[in-house]
């Protein structure tokens, strides 16, 4: 969002970096999420165990529900939730999880849910089966 200009420079939001202890710590050069404005961008998640650093891998279920719960605290450690995600994109390693992985995803997007995409893909870091990135806007007060 452009904020204003001078002499033809646009000036942009201050950019904010997210980083929790309650989601993985980014495995690369990149943040968590970046907060621009009232836009959150949150880099893919993947079922990593915030408190032991080991991937769940015991079902797709049990891996998109640690997913969902990473892209989570993200979301709260910016000051936002579910409720405020406006796109998802969802890997797949294996687009035959497609059910499962949506059975879970509808449980934390019951309610107006975001605009999304699935794309299988042929890896994803560590073996992980599901990676899931969003972007959310910050919902303004009603008045």
């Amino acid at each position: 969002m452009l904020q204003g200009t001078i002499d033809g420079i646009f000036t942009v939001p201050e950019r904010t970096i997210i980083k929790t202890p309650r989601a993985p710590a980014a495995i690369g050069p990149y943040s968590q999420a970046v907060l621009v404005g009232d836009t959150l961008y949150c880099s893919g998640q993947i079922a990593i165990d915030p408190k032991t650093g080991s991937l769940i891998t015991e079902s797709i279920e049990r891996e998109t529900e640690q997913v969902l719960e990473n892209l989570g605290a993200v979301l709260r450690a910016a000051g936002m939730d579910y409720k405020d995600v406006v796109r998802c994109t969802v890997y797949l390693v294996d687009i035959n999880d497609y059910a499962q992985v949506n059975e879970v995803y509808a449980r934390y997007f019951n309610e107006s849910p975001p605009a999304r995409e699935a794309v299988q893909v042929a890896a994803l870091p560590r073996g992980a089966r599901v990676e899931i990135s969003c972007i959310a806007v910050r919902q303004m007060p009603s008045t």
